[in-house]
């Protein structure tokens, strides 16, 4: 189907960019931005690793509208958050400082907490299973019954992300990585079950050989816990490096942030008054003492000092700084007093906008990023019907379900 992306003529007003919540592989954000696309006057860019979306969209179209059809998708998405209230101006006030940044970094700790918890329970149970498995010599007298028992908990408590998030895209009419995983390991220790309880794998002596080819075998007697186990673990593995990179994706822009000043002395009616950098408004004259960072871009209107630059140029010798000349926010007083007035705030500042320009770049797409998207859209419904037709073929030369 051809995307549409903008209605008629008429180019996209505005722009927002979405926090995408619940998507757990590519072809997770390949739907979604597949989905926005669809809409009239809408052009959407979702980048998994920074579970964000970027948004054009038509004046008839509203953020309300982007958000109620990524979560009929199935996934979850929030809007930016809203501008800090604004107290009343002053004479030259002009421009207000912008939104603070949205908590989601605890959310993020939590997530990895989770997986690796998840992986490191997963991965101490599996180990045995696998090992009594695939090693014949370490077989004892019912065995199997232990495997069981380690086994189930992996593929019941370890695999549950993938179980949940399978449930939710079929719920959908969606197939992603998560159903792979979950049919599989579910089919796996299902098989096994009744291989245990209905067939001749529970019997007490039974052996698991290990073999390198394919065989016909009588299947009332194989297990798969090992496999059930194995991938849950793998996968678990895959999902903590993956959430770790992801984490480590936004430690940059995380660290730019962190930069500028938290806390500002504003100049009011003849006295100094200690308020937070995001109720500086344009206009406002602020005081910057020996030490403290400059709270954001102006011009020095009182004294004279040296300013460290380096985070902005890289150059290691301060500069002379004195009335009239420009400062920039998170640079360093490091000698004198300074007087100076606001000229720019909040994301209008030359560190917002170069935040904003390191967030773009992560936000961004690469050519084989967009090829890895698309084939990822495909691979899952293909990777299923080669299975039933395996499935058929085999049924159909005589094999026995």
């Amino acid at each position: 189907m051809t995307t549409t992306t903008t209605s008629g003529t008429q180019a996209p007003a505005d722009e927002v960019e979405l926090a995408i919540g619940g998507m757990t592989c590519a072809s997770c954000a390949a739907r979604v931005e597949k989905k926005l696309n669809r809409m009239d006057g809408v052009s959407a860019t979702v980048n998994f690793a920074t579970e964000k979306a970027r948004v054009s969209y038509a004046p008839g179209v509203s953020v309300d509208d982007l958000i109620a059809t990524v979560e009929k998708t199935g996934y979850t998405a929030q809007p930016p958050p809203p501008p800090a209230p604004a107290r009343p101006a002053r004479p030259e006030a002009g421009t207000r400082a912008g939104a603070g940044q949205s908590g989601g970094e605890g959310e993020g700790e939590r997530e990895l907490a989770s997986l690796r918890q998840r992986f490191l329970v997963s991965l101490v149970l599996s180990v045995p299973v696998v090992l009594l498995s695939m090693i014949p010599a370490l077989q004892f007298d019912n065995w199997q019954w232990l495997s069981l028992t380690l086994a189930a908990p992996v593929v019941v408590w370890g695999a549950l992300p993938f179980h949940r998030a399978a449930w939710t895209n079929a719920r959908h009419g969606a197939a992603t990585m998560d159903t792979l995983v979950s049919l599989g390991t579910a089919a796996a220790l299902g098989w096994s079950l009744w291989a245990l309880f209905l067939g001749d794998a529970g019997m007490p002596g039974m052996r698991h050989g290990f073999e390198l080819t394919v065989s016909r075998s009588d299947a009332s007697s194989a297990l798969y816990l090992e496999v059930a186990a194995g991938v849950t673990t793998f996968i678990l593995l895959g999902r903590y490096l993956e959430a770790r990179s992801k984490r480590s994706a936004g430690a940059a822009l995380r660290a730019l942030l962190e930069l500028g000043a938290k806390e500002v002395t504003v100049l009011r009616e003849g006295r100094e008054e200690l308020v937070p950098v995001a109720e500086l408004a344009v206009g406002d004259r602020f005081l910057v003492r020996p030490g403290e960072k400059i709270a954001t871009d102006g011009t020095v209107v009182e004294g004279s000092s040296a300013v460290d630059a380096s985070m902005l140029t890289g150059e290691s010798v301060p500069v002379d700084v004195s009335a009239g000349d420009a400062v920039t926010g998170a640079t360093v007083n490091t000698s004198g007093r300074l007087v100076v007035r606001a000229t720019r705030v909040g994301s209008d500042t030359q560190l917002a906008r170069m935040a904003k320009l390191v967030e773009d770049a992560q936000s961004g797409k690469a050519e084989v990023q967009r090829l890895a998207d698309q084939v990822s859209a495909v691979f899952v419904p293909v990777v299923l019907l080669i299975s039933l037709g395996t499935l058929g073929f085999w049924l159909g030369t005589g094999g026995g379900p």
